[in-house]
């Protein structure tokens, strides 16, 4: 299967007042055509600063200092003038916005706000741009198409609103769309819809899909490989199978031992501390001041990249043959 997406040591800098804040440091990962690619992680890990750059959100601003490659179908994207950016957003790349009460513009309809991407990328006439629209909104599952063409975002419920980004960014049949939080603040019934309709657009277009996502719920019903981030960095990738069943990293561990489980019934377990100062990151692993397995070799060295198989890969010196072997698969002390 050959990667559609693939972000080569992707780093992302920020100057500001008092220094630089290193918010993606040296991540790595592929996205194939037509498969679901999580990234998960906490609030602050660079999830949303790696999806915008991948769309070349991040490569014109002041201030943002970014290297490494995003090879979008060969293509690297951080090379790419502005115009060239234009041409790929919305028309091979679609982007779902993680926040429906916000990305929409109030001032504008439904129905024109879906017709832009149409106008800019494809070459067809106003009566067959707004058939297209209405076509879009049928097609997410939002009823009377003809009537919401008409309305306003303020008319519309947040599930239906996330629809409506969602039409936007399948607006021209884009080949990978990025969905950025795509079922926050929405209840679990249409947080079901929604995945649901991704599947069904991905089964039937044959789309590739960056899922941005913290919650291992959706994430296990949705994506076919997890890349779990942390303080910039991607610290374990894998299949769903390997990274719920037979995880490795320390980090990974806590994320799954945080999650309410049916078959236990015992308190959580919360990752105790908090993350990095990305103003002056750690010299070695970038989870060493969490982690309570953490060594001497941590606190100075960053870990190697271990191959576990051909798709699970983790940055932790656990893997490494003089570590401390005693320890289970969700990180509980073996006696």
């Amino acid at each position: 299967m050959s990667a559609l997406l693939e972000v080569n040591n992707l780093e992302v800098f920020f100057s500001v007042y008092g220094g630089s804040v290193q918010a993606v440091r040296g991540a790595a990962f592929h996205v194939n055509k037509g498969e679901t690619l999580a990234l998960v992680g906490e609030s602050g890990s660079g999830k949303s600063v790696t999806a915008q750059s991948i769309i070349g959100a991040m490569s014109h601003k002041r201030g943002t200092k970014l290297n490494g490659s995003i090879l979008f179908k060969g293509k690297d994207v951080l090379k790419m003038k502005k115009r060239q950016l234009y041409e790929i957003r919305g028309s091979e790349i679609g982007f779902v916005f993680q926040d429906p009460m916000t990305s929409l513009n109030p001032t504008m309809t439904i129905g024109k706000q879906i017709e832009e991407g149409v106008t800019l990328h494809q070459q067809l006439s106003k009566k067959e741009v707004k058939k297209t629209a209405i076509e879009l909104i049928r097609l997410v599952g939002i009823p009377d198409a003809e009537q919401r063409y008409h309305q306003y975002p303020h008319e519309f419920s947040g599930g239906m609103r996330q629809r409506v980004i969602i039409a936007i960014a399948l607006a021209c049949k884009p080949e990978l769309i990025i969905a950025d939080e795509p079922t926050t603040a929405l209840d679990v019934t249409i947080q079901a819809q929604i995945l649901d309709l991704l599947r069904d657009i991905q089964t039937k277009n044959s789309t590739a899909i960056l899922l941005i996502t913290h919650d291992l719920g959706v994430v296990a019903e949705s994506a076919q490989r997890v890349a779990v981030m942390y303080a910039g960095m991607i610290v374990e990738t894998g299949t769903v199978e390997e990274i719920f069943d037979s995880p490795k990293h320390p980090y990974t561990w806590g994320l799954l031992n945080s999650v309410p489980r049916l078959e236990r019934n015992e308190r959580l377990t919360p990752i105790e501390g908090s993350p990095p100062d990305l103003f002056e990151p750690p010299r070695g692993c970038p989870f060493v001041e969490r982690c309570k397995y953490a060594m001497e070799v941590c606190v100075q060295h960053l870990p190697p990249s271990t191959a576990i198989s051909g798709d699970h890969r983790v940055l932790c010196w656990l893997l490494d043959e003089r570590a401390n072997r005693d320890i289970g698969e969700r990180g509980e002390q073996i006696v």
